[in-house]
Formats: C-alpha cells, sequence, structure tokens
C-alpha cells in the first residue's frame, strides 16, 4: 500500500492541516515527524474549527492512529492542554489512537525561557522566533544533554539527564543575567507530568515498520515549510530541524524506501511570518488585499504574515531538494477578482540572472525578482470540486506553474472546507 510524506514547499502556511485531513480518510496512521508546538494547523470540518499545534492532523478523525515521532520535540505540558482542549471539543483521545516516540526530546521551561532571552537581546539580526523553546531543545538533542520521554519512567536516569542539562543552561543563564534553574522544582514537575505523558510512549518505530509490513497506509506529516529547512532555507532564517521530506525516515524510524508518493503543499501566491529574505513580497495595496483575502494570520502567533506574489523560483528548489511527486495547490480561490497575476520566474543578482535561490545571505537579500505576468479572472473559484467549475484563466495559471516548477498538481484547494478540492492525481494510489 501507498505511504505519503507531506511537507510545506514554502515558508509554511500553505495549508497542510486541510490536506492531511482530507488524505487521512484514506490513511490507517498519521505521523507527525519534525517540529514542536510553534507550527499550527487549522482544521475546519463542518460547524467545527480545530487549531492543532503538536497533535497531528489526523487525531480528529476516528478509526486513525496518530504518532507523534522522534524528529519532533515536545513540550508535554502544551501537549497534554491541547489534549485537553481538543477533547472539550468531542474528540476522544487515548493511548489507542496517540502514540509517543520513546526517543523524543523534551521542551522544558527553560528552553522558551532561553529562546526569549536570546531573542530580546539580540541587536545583531533577529531571526522572528516564536519563544517556545524549539531551538534550545533542538540544541539540547544534537549536543546529547536533552531530557528524553523515556527518561521520565526511571527516576535515577532522570536525575541524571536534568544534573547534565543544567550543568549547560546555568552557565549560560548567568551570562544572561538569569537565575539559576531550581533543580528541586524542575524533577518535582517532571514527576507530576510523568504518569500523564508516558501512558502514551511507544516505540515508534518498531509499531510503524509492524503497521507497513500489514499493508497499512501511513501518511507523513510535517510541520513548517521547506524553505524554513535548517539545511536548505533562508538561514539563519530557518526554523531547528529538517523539514524537507527526507527528514519522514529519520523523524519517525521508518526506512526512505518505505515512502511511495511525497506531496508538497504550495500556496497559490507566496507567504512568510517573521524576518527574512523574501523576494516577491509586496507592499502596496496587492499584498495588502493579498493579507486581507487570505487571513494571512498565524494560528499559534497570530502574527500578521508578509505577502507576495508566487515564486516558481522558490518552489521548484524545494520540489527537488523533497523529491516532491505532486504538489497540492491551495488558496486559489484568493486570487480571484486580480485583474493582473504575476509570476517570479528568475531572479536578477549583480546583473546575472538566476534560476535558484543562492546560499549566501547577502546574495538573497540582493536577489530581485524577475515577473511573468498572466490576465487574472473575475469569475469565483471558491469551492470549485472540478476543473468544470473553474474559469479557464485559473486553469491557465495552475497549469503554468506546472510549466515552471517543472512538478504536476495532484490537488487543487478551493476554501477551507475539506470536501472543497479538486483531485487531480491520488497520492494514495498503489
Amino acid at each position: 500500500m501507498a505511504n505519503v510524506v507531506v511537507v510545506g514547499a514554502q515558508w509554511g502556511d500553505e495549508g497542510k492541516g486541510k490536506i492531511v485531513d482530507w488524505l487521512s480518510e484514506r490513511a490507517d496512521v498519521v505521523a507527525r515527524f519534525q517540529g514542536g508546538h510553534n507550527a499550527g494547523h487549522t482544521l475546519v470540518i463542518g460547524d467545527d474549527v480545530y487549531k492543532l499545534h503538536a497533535l497531528p492532523s489526523g487525531v480528529v478523525r476516528g478509526g486513525k492512529l496518530s504518532v507523534i515521532g522522534n524528529g519532533v520535540v515536545l513540550d508535554p505540558w502544551n501537549l497534554l492542554k491541547e489534549i485537553a482542549g481538543i477533547r472539550e471539543q468531542g474528540v476522544d483521545i487515548n493511548p489507542d489512537n496517540l502514540i509517543v516516540a520513546e526517543n523524543t526530546p523534551l521542551i522544558l521551561p527553560f528552553h522558551g525561557e532561553l529562546d526569549r532571552a536570546r531573542e530580546a537581546q539580540n541587536s545583531v539580526a533577529k531571526i522572528g522566533t516564536t519563544g517556545r523553546g524549539i531551538g534550545p531543545a533542538y540544541e539540547d538533542k544534537v549536543g546529547r544533554r536533552a531530557i528524553r520521554v523515556a527518561d521520565l519512567a526511571d527516576a535515577a536516569t532522570l536525575e541524571k539527564r536534568v544534573d547534565r542539562a543544567l550543568l549547560h543552561h546555568n552557565a549560560l543563564r548567568r551570562g544572561l543575567g538569569l537565575e539559576e534553574i531550581d533543580r528541586a522544582s524542575l524533577l518535582d514537575q517532571l514527576a507530576e507530568i510523568a504518569p500523564d505523558l508516558l501512558q502514551y510512549a511507544a516505540p515508534v518505530w518498531k509499531i510503524l515498520n509492524e503497521k507497513r509490513k500489514a499493508g497499512k497506509r501511513i501518511l507523513f506529516e510535517g510541520a513548517q515549510g521547506a524553505l524554513l529547512d535548517i539545511d536548505f532555507g533562508t538561514y539563519p532564517f530557518v526554523t531547528s530541524s529538517n523539514v524537507i521530506a527526507g527528514q519522514a525516515a529519520t523523524g519517525t524510524g521508518i526506512g526512505p524506501g518505505s515512502i511511495d508518493f511525497v506531496l508538497g503543499i504550495v500556496k497559490a501566491y507566496t507567504t512568510r511570518v517573521g524576518e527574512g529574505p523574501f523576494p516577491t513580497e509586496l507592499e502596496d495595496e496587492d499584498g495588502q488585499r493579498l493579507g486581507e483575502r487570505g487571513h494571512e494570520f498565524g494560528t499559534t502567533t497570530g502574527r500578521k504574515r508578509r505577502c507576495g506574489w508566487f515564486d516558481a523560483v522558490l518552489v521548484r528548489q524545494t520540489c527537488a531538494t523533497s523529491g516532491v511527486n505532486g504538489i497540492s495547490l491551495t488558496k486559489l480561490d484568493v486570487l480571484d477578482g486580480f485583474e493582473t497575476l504575476k509570476i517570479c520566474v528568475g531572479y536578477e543578482l549583480d546583473g546575472d540572472r538566476l534560476d535558484y535561490l543562492p546560499i549566501a545571505a547577502d546574495q538573497q537579500a540582493r536577489c530581485t525578482p524577475i515577473y511573468e505576468e498572466m490576465a487574472g479572472w473575475n469569475e469565483s473559484t471558491e469551492g470549485a470540486r472540478s476543473w468544470a467549475d473553474l474559469p479557464a484563466q485559473a486553469i491557465k495559471y495552475v497549469r503554468r506553474i506546472e510549466e515552471l516548477i517543472d512538478c504536476p498538481v495532484a490537488l487543487v484547494s478551493t476554501s477551507p472546507e475539506r470536501e472543497d478540492t479538486i483531485l487531480v492525481t491520488d497520492p494514495f494510489a498503489d
């Protein structure tokens, strides 16, 4: 049976939540493989709106196993709060339908404090972090001083892990003018939350491989977008993990040969939250119109998103680094009524034309977009569920995007509603 990886192919906020929810109907397992609760997915199901941060998008669908993989960094207090909130909306969540990898690193209170303190004192160039401790938690993972889910089950091991972490963090805190961490208080907090979290702990790598061998369909869900990837994004204005599709394997413990289809989620225009280069950014009426029509405010932070024209150069690049087999084009309806649309087809840098975004930050900042113009359409595409429902000019726009990014369109989304989706290629087809 086909296993599918879903990745954002821009700077995040592409509408992955709806697409994962739409695909989850055909999946048996939905697995989150990277990121933290700095990401947010909004799901609209009938009259119900669910805002998810740590939980996989498939959790609101009955009969599915939801998985939080080891590639995630997890704030246990936030997770349990989110579970309680979703339960209040009538969704049953229990250890039979939600499991957390035993080797998942934890985000602890001092991670968020360090994150915010650094950002507040950074007078050189702010990264635009959400301040939730994601970066410091990943640093501890790589520095081999993380506290992982399984550590909560043994008091002696936990104390050793805490002591190793505090040796590092208290030195940092002294340098930043923060009070040292209260060891006893931290151990008490972890002991209190341990039973609630450990009930979900499981060997995810083993369970997923067993599910795959049994012919179950697995949907792998990423957070953020490929342009925020720690290696291939607009560094240093990136997240602290790998976001591209290859992370689905290492972030859950399943081999890369088990992945059959990579679906890239792509917005019909471009948005970005926070700092960093954005070649097609619009600071005029068109940019404001895109933001207002697209309701471009972050699910997690509420921050206003920067908006711009579609950048085919960047999407072609992310489709290559993630091995995307097909894209899901979202928010096409936001472009309804524009007399003229622009697509970035290249960059000009110091008099030269480039067909990719260079890695060097100073060069990225100096890249100016080269646009191709297309006529827009006046008819509404909102709620379209077949090609026949789309204006001819909207179809031309979609087809031109396919040509420019060298990747076919598999799905087109025309509203936040789950069923307002045009299926071109089923990613789960065997």
